[in-house]
């Protein structure tokens, strides 16, 4: 899977209980925070910069198996779509499917 923006990300996690959710938004929030005095990449508004950190952070690029044409993750996994804009817009995933 291959997400094709710069203010998104992609990432394999816990998917069971919708604040682990919450709370990777939190951390992630208060790691990379809009307010930094020094990011000047803010054009687009001042969530912009933070944006690009954290889809650097966290990737835009999953591999995962397909086993007898299903997903084959863990019990609790879930992908997820990280939107880091305040108002995101639509997003595009590739999907590669490789076999035998």
């Amino acid at each position: 899977m291959f997400l094709k923006h710069t203010s998104a990300s992609l990432a394999l996690g816990e998917n069971y209980e919708a604040n682990v959710r919450d709370d990777l938004e939190n951390f992630f929030n208060d790691v990379v925070d809009e307010d930094k005095p020094y990011f000047t990449h803010t054009y687009e508004g001042k969530d912009d910069m933070p944006a690009h950190i954290k889809s650097l952070m966290m990737g835009v690029s999953l591999t995962l198996p397909i086993t007898e044409g299903k997903l084959n993750l863990g019990t609790w996994q879930g992908i997820y779509l990280n939107e880091h804009r305040d108002r995101g817009g639509s997003r595009e995933i590739v999907m590669t499917v490789m076999g035998v």
